[in-house]
């Protein structure tokens, strides 16, 4: 399937994912502007592997560890109108990244990936971790009066112009900050949430990682994404009577016509 705008990039976090890159690389879809690997100082071959799967590709170093790291620098990279940020293991089909570009052509700032909307699913969520979600989702959602269905998903697309408000740390600094981590999901959903962009949920489906072990702590982890979410809401002043409205649209299909915008609470 080919998307249906001319200026998309893809930022592909790695770390040791030459096994799974070819998966990535069948599923990729036709028309990407852009495709950028970030890799975490791989001790295998997934930059030579990288390389030969997308000729054209830019391969960047991470400056610091971690995935949030990976994303900053991809995302300063990045010169795309669309930035598309998928996994390199195989969990994340880029084969539904049409759906994400289209809902943004509809009118969305921010197309959020959902496991557990209508169409959406997982074959590779442990049930302590899906209750860890569902329960952060929650407290999300009743502190910045949200809509979101899946907090800790890392399949988000969005317009350029949504990254001064989502303010990844720099990819320049030396010292490890807040935000380097898994954590970074959350951090990207409060942020657009609290600006008042327009977001939009998109169905989902995750399946297994497809080699090698997930750097992912459920409980270190956990613990990463509640601290983010209350020092977001200690961090920032807000009004008391706006809420954020979070669109839902299933795989495959673009939003319909509706008033998208979120207004920060």
């Amino acid at each position: 399937m080919r998307i249906q705008h001319p200026d998309v990039t893809v930022v592909i976090p790695t770390r040791n994912e030459a096994k799974n890159l070819p998966h990535v690389a069948r599923r990729m879809p036709d028309g990407i502007a852009e495709i950028i690997v970030v890799d975490g100082h791989s001790t295998d071959d997934t930059v030579d592997v990288a390389r030969s799967l997308w000729p054209n590709a830019r391969i960047i170093t991470q400056t610091r560890k971690g995935k949030g790291n990976a994303l900053a620098c991809g995302f300063a990279a990045a010169r795309g109108q669309i930035i598309v940020m998928i996994d390199a293991d195989g969990s994340t089909d880029a084969g539904e990244i049409p759906s994400f570009v289209q809902s943004l052509c509809d009118g969305a700032d921010f197309a959020k990936g959902s496991r557990f909307t209508y169409r959406g699913g997982s074959s590779d969520i442990t049930r302590l971790r899906r209750l860890g979600n569902l329960g952060l989702n929650g407290i999300v959602n009743r502190l910045y009066d949200a809509r979101f269905t899946d907090l800790c998903y890392g399949y988000n697309a969005f317009w350029r112009h949504c990254l001064p408000s989502i303010g990844l740390p720099s990819p320049a600094l030396a010292e490890p900050q807040w935000g380097d981590g898994f954590e970074v999901e959350t951090l990207m959903n409060i942020r657009v949430a609290q600006a008042g962009l327009r977001i939009v949920e998109v169905a989902s489906y995750e399946r297994d990682r497809i080699h090698g072990e997930s750097n992912l702590n459920a409980v270190t982890d956990g613990i990463r994404v509640l601290r983010t979410i209350f020092d977001e809401r200690a961090a920032r002043a807000r009004t008391s009577d706006g809420s954020v409205d979070v669109i839902h649209a299933p795989m495959g299909r673009g939003l319909a016509a509706a008033d998208l915008r979120a207004s920060a609470s």
